[in-house]
């Protein structure tokens, strides 16, 4: 079967991420300098390695950020207006076509109504799209950036918890994902795993907190094999043993599972959520005795990749981490006067 388009993975070249900066009607608002503080690492570490940032930015914030002693020096202002900072989740996905890189997006909904969510429903349509070479296509189904991993090969994972929560499709059942995976996004094979949850978790155990591919046909697993008395420890060992039935041929590796809370509530925290980044893993941290291991993993995963270490404790206060925040931009889909712009330094688009 030939498909028009194919989703990337996510180690395919990149001409830039796109972050959301936190502002004071978010979440983010009692945290808000220390979790600016946390984005403006990444954004230093993106540009590092030669990647421009494309940053959601409301207008009232724009002034405060410009005067900062803190600036990357490939980083594009967007003025937008959004409900969250997750862009993972209603960012624009690209795919290879025929006519070069296409972003396309599904609908967004707040992880199944869970939250408002409608100005992050428009970003695509109303910010992002004229900063294409090709022109968006929409999907009407729901679904999320952070529910669907990738290799080049066409293999596509996610999780049934997530995909069969009625509030996203209704009673849309997996066959059905499949075939839609198959006719959007250009899967050649699609595996929806049944285990796996971190409590605390609103999107219903999203992929990229569990299960990530590598380039060299491996598979970096959430696993709790260092903590066999959590409450996580029978469900994510189950995850990895579907794992090995699903890709038999791929080397697995575990990663330890951190245990946090935040006033008696179990955080979420997975190291599974890094963002591959051109020739670099930007990998969450959380200042846990786990933190070092789990960047050693990494490291084996991704032989040919740098391993920077991002603390994001104060990301997953708000339950969820680096990878949640970001999204990729393979290189070919902005246009000229995009990368001009971006290579030009800070600057706000116009």
């Amino acid at each position: 079967m030939t498909h028009i388009r194919r989703l990337l993975p996510e180690w395919a070249p990149q001409e830039a991420i796109i972050l959301a900066w936190p502002h004071a009607d978010t979440d983010w608002a009692p945290w808000l300098e220390t979790v600016r503080g946390v984005y403006l690492e990444l954004i230093r570490a993106i540009n590092r390695q030669g990647t421009g940032v494309l940053l959601l930015i409301k207008d009232s914030d724009i002034e405060e950020f410009l005067a900062g002693d803190n600036l990357g020096d490939k980083v594009l202002l967007l003025k937008a207006d959004f409900n969250d900072t997750w862009v993972r989740d209603y960012g624009f996905l690209t795919c290879q076509s025929d006519q070069g890189m296409q972003p396309v997006e599904y609908r967004f909904n707040g992880w199944g109504n869970k939250f408002d969510a409608a100005k992050d429903n428009l970003i695509n349509r109303q910010v992002l799209a004229v900063l294409c070479k090709l022109p968006l296509v929409s999907a009407e189904l729901v679904a999320e950036g952070g529910a669907l991993e990738i290799d080049a090969q066409g293999h596509l994972l996610s999780t049934a918890l997530c995909l069969q929560n009625p509030e996203r499709n209704g009673p849309m059942n997996l066959e059905d994902y499949r075939e839609q995976f198959r006719s959007f996004l250009g899967a050649e094979r699609v595996s929806i795993f049944e285990h796996g949850h971190l409590e605390g978790d609103d999107t219903d155990g999203h992929i990229d907190t569990l299960v990530r591919f590598t380039p060299g046909k491996g598979l970096v697993v959430q696993s709790a094999f260092n903590r066999p008395q959590d409450s996580h420890y029978e469900g994510l060992r189950a995850l990895v043993d579907e794992c090995r039935l699903a890709l038999p041929d791929h080397q697995i590796f575990e990663l330890p599972l951190p245990e946090i809370y935040d006033e008696g509530e179990r955080l979420p925290a997975s190291y599974a959520n890094y963002l591959i980044n051109n020739q670099q893993v930007l990998c969450p941290i959380y200042g846990e005795e786990e933190d070092n291991l789990a960047l050693e993993v990494i490291a084996k995963a991704y032989p040919r990749h740098q391993i920077v270490a991002v603390n994001c404790l104060p990301l997953v206060r708000q339950f969820g981490s680096l990878h949640c925040i970001s999204m990729q931009v393979p290189t070919g889909t902005l246009t000229d006067k995009v990368i001009a712009q971006l290579g030009a330094g800070v600057s706000i688009y116009a």
